[in-house]
C-alpha cells in the first residue's frame, strides 16, 4: 500500500451519505464524521426546523448537508427523502439508518398500537428506505448502507422487548441485506451501541442508567463521537470487505 491508497481509505469525499434520526444524538455525530470525512450529508428527522438547524451546523463544519424532514415510519416520506437526496446531490452512496423509537412496555401489558408503532420505525421503516435508495445504490462504486441497532438485541430485555425484539430483527436483516445484494456491490453492516449519553438514555431513570454503566468493563457512558470510528470504517472503502456484520460499541459489556 502506498500512501495515496491509505489516505483514501476514510476518505469520503464526493459521497452522499443519508443519515435518519441525524438531527442530534448518535445520527448527529454520525453525520458529523461523514462530513468531517469529505461526504455530502443529508439529515432527516420528524422536525423540519431540527432538520435545517442540523444542516446549518454541518454546513458550519465546511460540509454539503441538506436536512429534510421525514418521519421513518412513513413510507412516503422515505421515498420523498430519497428523492431530494438526488435532486440535491445526485445520487446516493451510503445509507444509515439511525431513527429508532424505544418504546417499552412490559410483557404482558403491551397495545397492538405500541408494537406497530415500535415495528414502523425500527423495522419497517429501515427497511423499505434502503429499497426506496437501491436503485442509487446500486449505482454507486462505493455504496454501503449501516443499521444502527443496539446491544439489547443481545440481552434478555424483558422490560424492553418491543425495542429489543426490532433490533433483533434489523440485525436479521442486515445479514439478509448484505447477502442480496452482494453481486450489486453494496456491503451492508450494523453497529451495536451500548450505553451512549444521549437524551434516549437520560430519560431513564439514573437507577437503570447506573445499571448499564455497571455492566460495562470500562464502567462509563459512552459519548456520540465514539460511535463514529466504526461508522467510518463500516461505509468507507477502509471496511471495503466487511459485510454481513454487526460491530458492537458497548465499553465490553456484551461479551459478559
Amino acid at each position: 500500500m502506498d500512501r495515496t491508497a491509505f489516505d483514501a481509505l476514510f476518505d469520503m469525499t464526493d459521497r452522499t451519505v443519508i443519515v435518519t434520526g441525524g438531527t442530534r444524538g448518535i445520527g448527529l455525530a454520525l453525520a458529523e464524521g461523514f462530513v468531517l470525512a469529505g461526504a455530502r450529508v443529508v439529515v432527516s428527522s420528524r422536525k423540519a426546523d431540527a432538520c435545517e438547524e442540523a444542516a446549518r451546523h454541518l454546513r458550519h463544519l465546511d460540509g454539503h448537508a441538506i436536512g429534510v424532514p421525514a418521519h421513518a415510519g412513513n413510507l412516503d416520506d422515505l421515498d420523498a427523502l430519497v428523492g431530494a437526496a438526488v435532486t440535491e446531490f445526485g445520487g446516493i452512496d451510503v445509507v444509515v439508518n439511525n431513527a429508532a423509537n424505544a418504546l417499552a412496555q412490559p410483557l404482558g401489558e403491551m397495545t397492538a398500537d405500541a408494537l406497530a408503532k415500535s415495528h414502523d420505525v425500527n423495522v419497517r421503516g429501515p427497511v423499505f428506505l434502503v429499497q426506496a435508495a437501491l436503485p442509487h445504490l446500486r449505482a454507486s462504486a462505493h455504496a454501503a448502507v449501516l443499521n444502527i441497532v443496539s446491544v439489547g438485541a443481545f440481552h434478555f430485555s424483558p422490560s424492553l422487548s418491543i425495542y429489543a425484539a426490532a433490533k433483533s430483527a434489523m440485525m436479521s436483516f442486515t445479514r439478509s441485506m448484505a447477502a442480496e445484494f452482494a453481486a450489486d456491490g453494496i456491503r451492508v453492516n450494523a453497529i451495536a451501541p451500548g450505553p451512549v449519553d444521549t437524551d434516549m438514555m437520560r430519560a431513564n431513570p439514573q437507577e437503570a442508567i447506573d445499571q448499564m454503566v455497571g455492566n460495562t468493563l470500562m464502567k462509563r457512558l459512552a459519548t456520540p463521537d465514539e460511535m463514529v470510528g466504526a461508522a467510518l470504517l463500516l461505509c468507507s472503502d477502509a471496511g471495503s470487505y466487511v459485510t454481513g456484520t454487526v460491530v458492537i460499541v458497548d465499553g465490553g459489556g456484551t461479551p459478559r
